[in-house]
This record gives C-alpha cells, sequence and structure tokens, in this order.
C-alpha cells in the first residue's frame, strides 16, 4: 500500500482549472454510503444554465415596442443608439438578448486602496500613487468578474462601498450595459443587497439580473450545496436581497457530488415553473458534468441550460478541451469570468518588480491566499509563457490604438461561443476602459491567430491524440 500511495504522489499531475476548483470545493461532499456522508464545515458553489421562456419574451418584445425609437436593428445584434457603447448578443440558445459586457458585483463595490492613501484627492486619482511607484492612471485592473461590491474576506479592501458601487453602476447602464452578475455567497449577501437598492430605482425589464446557489451560506448544516432544501430557501433569500420578485439567470456555482443530479435540476426546473427564475446556468463544471446535465434535463423534459460562467483568458484556455465544444453542441452561451487574470493582463505588472501594493495580485501573493483570479506573482515572474503572451498583447494594443486590458476582453469576445464577459471595476475610469471592448473595433484575423498560438496549452492525452488522428477528419459542410 505504501509503494502504491509513493508512485501515486511522484506521478501527480498538477491539477488544473476546472478540476483544481471542483476538487477544492467537494472535498467535503463525499458519501460515505448511500445515507451518510463525511461533512465539514467548508464552503461549496455550482452554477447552471437555463431555459427559454414565454414570459420572459413577451417582457422583451414589449420593452422593444415601447422603446423602438431609442433602439437600431444591425444584423443580427441590437444596438442602443446611446453613442453605440455596447453590443448585444444572445445568450446561449436562449432568446434573450444581454449586453457583450456583463458587469460582476461580486462582493459589493469597497476601497481596494493602499492604506496610505487617505485623502479624498488621492482616493480620486484611483488605486495607485507613486508611492507604490505605480501610475494611478491606469485602467482595467479588475479581473474576476463578478467581484466588487461589498466587503469580503477573500479579498479585503478590494471591493466598493455602496454609493461608489451605484455610481459604477450608473455609469453601466448609460454605457448600454444591462447585463448584472452577483452571488448568494458574495459578500455574504451584501453584494445582492447593493445591487438590489440600485435595483429598486430603475426599470425593472430592462436589466438582466444573474445570480448564484451553491456556496455556504451559512452555519446550518443545510446551507449549502445544491438540494431541493438548500435551492428553494436561497433563491427567496436571493429574490429579498435583490428586492424583486424574479432571477433572469439563476446558476449554480459549483458541481455538487453528494446531490443526485435528478434533485437539483428538478428543484431549479420548479422555479422557472413558478416564476421566480427565468433562464438556468451552471459555472465551474468540467465537460462530462455540463453534458449529463444537458442530456438529463432533455430526458427529464425539463427547461433547457442556455449558459456556462467559467474561467477564461488568453492565460487560462482550458475549457478549450471540452467544455467549449459541449457549449457549441448544445446551444449554451460562454460567460468568461477573471478575463484579465486578476489584473495581470492589464499590462501593468512588470517582471522584474513587485506586484503592485494593493492590488489583488500583491494581496494574494503576500498572504499566500493564491486562487485561481489571484495568481501568486512570484511564480508569475518565472513563466516565460506569460510575459510573451503579454509582449504580442502589447503589440496589438499599440497596432489598434487600444489598452492591454481592451485586447484582452476583445480577444474572447472574438470567440464564436462568448455570449457576454464578465467585468469588475472599482472605478468609473475602469469601467469605461474595459466597455471600450464591446464595439466598434475588432482584432484582426491576423493579430487573432497570434495571440491563439502564443497563448495555446499543450493538450494532454486524449486531447493531443484525438486531434492528431482527426487532423484530415474536417467537414467543410454537411456532405464534404
Amino acid at each position: 500500500m505504501f509503494q502504491m500511495a509513493e508512485l501515486d504522489t511522484v506521478s501527480q499531475m498538477d491539477a488544473f482549472y476546472p478540476y483544481n476548483m471542483i476538487t477544492k470545493f467537494n472535498s467535503d461532499r463525499v458519501r460515505k454510503n448511500l445515507c451518510h456522508q463525511q461533512l465539514e464545515c467548508t464552503p461549496l458553489g455550482v452554477y447552471c444554465a437555463g431555459p427559454l421562456s414565454w414570459y420572459l419574451l413577451q417582457t422583451v418584445l414589449q420593452t422593444v415596442l415601447n422603446y423602438k425609437n431609442k433602439f437600431k436593428s444591425n444584423g443580427s445584434t441590437l444596438k442602443i443608439d446611446m453613442a453605440d457603447k455596447t453590443e448585444y448578443r444572445f445568450l446561449g440558445g436562449s432568446g434573450l438578448k444581454v449586453s457583450n459586457i456583463c458587469l460582476g458585483a461580486t462582493s459589493s463595490f469597497t476601497r481596494t486602496l493602499p492604506l496610505h492613501v487617505t485623502s479624498l484627492a488621492e482616493r480620486a486619482l484611483g488605486p495607485f500613487c507613486e508611492r507604490c511607484n505605480v501610475e494611478r492612471k491606469g485602467p482595467g485592473e479588475r479581473g474576476w468578474g463578478a467581484m466588487t461590491f461589498g466587503e469580503w474576506d477573500m479579498f479585503p479592501g478590494q471591493q466598493c462601498d455602496e454609493a461608489a458601487s451605484h455610481a459604477i453602476l450608473d455609469r453601466y447602464v448609460e454605457l448600454g450595459g444591462n447585463f448584472i452578475d452577483t452571488a448568494d455567497r458574495y459578500g455574504g449577501g451584501k453584494s445582492e443587497e447593493i445591487v438590489g437598492s440600485w435595483m429598486e430605482k430603475q426599470e425593472r425589464e430592462k436589466v438582466v439580473v444573474a445570480t448564484k446557489v451553491g456556496f455556504n451560506t451559512g452555519k446550518d448544516i443545510n446551507r449549502m450545496g445544491l438540494s431541493r432544501h438548500h435551492i428553494m430557501q436561497s433563491i427567496d433569500d436571493s429574490l429579498r436581497r435583490l428586492r424583486t420578485d424574479y432571477v433572469d439567470l439563476y446558476q449554480i456555482h459549483m458541481w455538487d457530488r453528494a446531490v443526485p443530479l435528478e434533485e437539483t435540476l428538478s428543484a431549479l426546473n420548479d422555479l422557472v415553473r413558478t416564476g421566480k427564475v427565468r433562464y438556468l446556468g451552471a459555472s465551474n463544471v468540467t465537460g462530462w458534468q455540463l453534458q449529463k446535465i444537458v442530456d438529463l434535463s432533455k430526458s427529464m423534459g425539463l427547461n433547457k441550460w442556455i449558459s456556462l460562467q467559467a474561467e477564461y483568458s488568453l492565460l487560462h484556455r482550458g475549457i478549450e478541451w471540452e467544455l467549449t465544444d459541449v457549449c457549441r453542441e448544445e446551444g449554451i452561451g460562454i460567460i468568461p469570468w477573471s478575463p484579465l487574470k486578476g489584473g495581470l493582463l492589464t499590462g501593468k505588472f512588470e517582471r522584474e518588480c513587485d506586484a503592485p501594493e494593493g492590488t489583488r495580485i500583491w494581496h494574494a501573493t503576500k498572504t499566500k491566499k493564491i486562487n485561481e483570479a489571484a495568481p501568486d506573482f512570484e511564480k508569475v515572474k518565472k513563466d516565460d509563457k506569460t510575459w510573451d503572451i503579454l509582449n504580442v498583447m502589447k503589440k496589438v494594443a499599440e497596432a489598434q490604438d487600444k489598452t492591454v486590458a481592451q485586447v484582452a476582453i476583445r480577444w474572447l469576445l472574438q470567440k464564436d461561443v462568448v455570449s457576454s464577459v464578465i467585468i469588475g471595476a472599482k472605478t468609473v475610469q475602469q469601467l469605461e476602459d474595459n466597455m471600450g471592448a464591446s464595439t466598434g473595433w475588432e482584432i484582426t484575423e491576423e493579430q487573432m491567430a497570434e495571440l491563439d498560438t502564443v497563448s495555446q496549452m499543450d493538450p494532454l492525452y486524449p486531447y493531443n491524440l484525438i486531434a492528431q488522428l482527426n487532423s484530415d477528419r474536417v467537414r467543410k459542410n454537411l456532405c464534404q
């Protein structure tokens, strides 16, 4: 037995997303047998994608009719005349259109400034100062996505307060944005509360609100996972905090291997039937898990799942090995999170220097609280590929007269399975910079090819073997 353990350990592959994340959050979700589960009090989360609702279609059509003078048709997209700042896309195979930039409200919008930046004048200039040896004016450091509203212990000092959050939300809508993503877990519910207090002042049907269920939201043993019990309690809590009677997109925050999938699917479908939820989506799942959700939903006659929220960026393309194919085949739109990898893909980090003080990556490196959205900068410094990618991004940004962050987001938007990209913003300046990737320009075919090549991940078995043996087995169309 000892020899097997030693062999297993020495030959262990480094886990990568989403397998590492799913394993981590499912470490205490193992059943001993049919009726008993080995439990510890650690958080868990899951996502899912949603069906087409006739009621939602009625609402969308009525909104278009009411405001037809403010809209213009442009091929398969719908653009607001307001400076044409935002493009709209269908969310997966549904009839729901969302702005191709989604504003993440992960933990409610709290400060991200170094502690010594205390004056109002310094705060107005942004998150950095000369004492950090970093320019204040550089936009776009946010990279997680829905993680900017309300304080959260994972990223202390990395969020905005309610007033700043509302200002960012107001500007986002002014620029044509209509898609907001949050979760019951973010900021202990504070993120949903801040979005809800802002939503009270808006025309509800104009805003597409997405939230999530699955993580630990309380001390009670049933306040986690994807059981019917937790789902039914969580949706009511989310609706109360969001101050609305329905959620546009309800997502499982993580795969839950302790709960039968049939239980989760039927509970979520009941929420659609009762009108509390209009669409369903998934997040942080593997290819086979998403395909199982799709197939079981079909066999049970349930509503179709329409979206997948997953980590996806020039520095993280692992979902292309399976998940993008499932989404393409099944009509599921991808909503990437962490498009800037915690700010690393803004071009503001230098290999020869430490991470800028006050940034998420600086905090993660200092405290060793490393995660998917905040990598260890000491390891990043040693990774030649990261800096090769950044060099190509800077070249493209200069040629396009855009920022490096805009290139990172635009690269995702030009992928055929991406419906909307989640951005986070702690200042209006960052928001405006990131929104600049939405429309009005494109990365050229040659530039896309160069970015694809430099960021390509080395395929593992069986992906490499399948790709090799199928290199000449590509159909042009149905018959050729």
